[in-house]
């Protein structure tokens, strides 16, 4: 980072210290020796290091940024290390992007979570009902609504304008991006809410008929555990029977839906635009891609997984790979693929030798 102006705060490490926190081993050993990096101030990648950072190198098609990095320290495999260049110094673990990823947490704690320049408190323009319950500290930036009878745990931030609606519980240490607006919710400790979220709004609920449609009431809440993370612009509707769960640790993307009375497990990963239709549950640990999508009352398994733009219309094993819609197991989506473009390009193929214009001019 050329000009770090918005996480000026890095703490330096020696080679030590990262040593001690990753487990690595550090070659050459004699660290002081001319030319060499003691200690680092900041992180980048191979091509952009100074010999004051810290990089990682764990692929060879990166070789050519290895051997070039002006880097003075680097996380590497013992395999890798000799593509260093003789002024870095090679920090030997077995996985190097856990590893960086230790040392970056260590020297920007402040990067982990949204952070506010406010002092605690409430600030001029927020506005907290007198029946609600504050615990100290907790900082309510301007243009902050707090409704009646909420209740914010301490060491946690509401972003400016956003509203927290009546009888919301948010737990200690938590983040509330600007713009949020969460109702009919409880909500654990240390969650992350980033922008522009909306949660516990209505779930899309109707019973339709050629007389109109006759909209179901929503009476659910929405129950989000401890160590959640949920992304910008996401939104999770409140359940209509029952509650909408997002289980503990899970960490949603920008941008996706999560319907009515859905129940997400924990530590679930949804990636970007994906979206979760009513009563759809995940169980611990599945992973869906961007832009995947999940049928209404559909079960994905306990591990599962499903690639980017995958639908799943029916329940996906426990541990299951699937991808494709409808959704299938990746090697028959694979397979199919293979086949179907062997097809094309034989039918292309005798088009051309008949003469016969090609499908696409048709």
């Amino acid at each position: 980072m050329s000009e770090p102006i918005f996480l000026r705060q890095a703490r330096g490490l020696s080679l030590d210290e990262i040593a001690a926190l990753t487990g690595a081993t550090i070659v050459p050993p004699q660290r002081a020796a001319p030319g060499r990096a003691v200690s680092v101030a900041g992180i980048a990648p191979l091509d952009r290091a100074s010999p004051a950072d810290l990089s990682f190198f764990d692929n060879r098609n990166f070789a050519a940024a290895a051997r070039a990095t002006h880097a003075g320290a680097c996380l590497t495999t013992d395999a890798l290390a000799k593509t260093l260049p003789s002024g870095t110094v090679a920090l030997i673990v077995c996985e190097p992007y856990r590893a960086f990823v230790t040392v970056a947490r260590a020297m920007f704690p402040q990067a982990l979570r949204p952070s506010s320049l406010a002092e605690a408190g409430a600030l001029a323009g927020a506005h907290i009902d007198p029946s609600a319950r504050l615990e100290s500290p907790v900082t309510i930036e301007p243009g902050a609504v707090i409704g009646p009878r909420a209740e914010i745990g301490a060491g946690s931030v509401i972003g400016a304008n956003a509203v927290i609606g009546a009888e919301v519980r948010i737990g200690r240490d938590c983040s509330i991006g600007p713009l949020t607006a969460i109702s009919h919710a409880l909500v654990g400790d240390r969650v992350i809410v980033h922008p522009g979220c909306k949660i516990g709004q209505d779930g899309f609920g109707y019973v339709m008929d050629g007389k109109g449609h006759l909209k179901v009431p929503q009476v659910g809440r929405v129950i989000i555990q401890d160590e959640v993370e949920i992304g910008a612009g996401t939104t999770i509707d409140r359940g209509a029977i029952r509650d909408t769960v997002i289980g503990e640790g899970t960490k949603i993307d920008n941008l996706v839906q999560v319907g009515h009375n859905v129940m997400i497990g924990r530590h679930c990963v949804l990636v970007a635009q994906t979206g979760l239709a009513g009563s759809a549950t995940l169980e611990d640990y599945v992973v869906l891609g961007a832009r995947a999508g999940v049928n209404n009352n559909v079960t994905v398994g306990e591990g599962a997984q499903l690639a980017g733009t995958s639908v799943a219309h029916g329940d996906v094993p426990a541990g299951a790979r699937w991808g494709g819609t409808p959704a299938k197991p990746v090697k028959l989506w694979f397979r199919e693929m293979m086949m179907l473009e062997k097809f094309a390009r034989r039918e292309m193929l005798s088009r051309k030798s008949t003469g016969k214009p090609a499908a696409e001019d048709e």
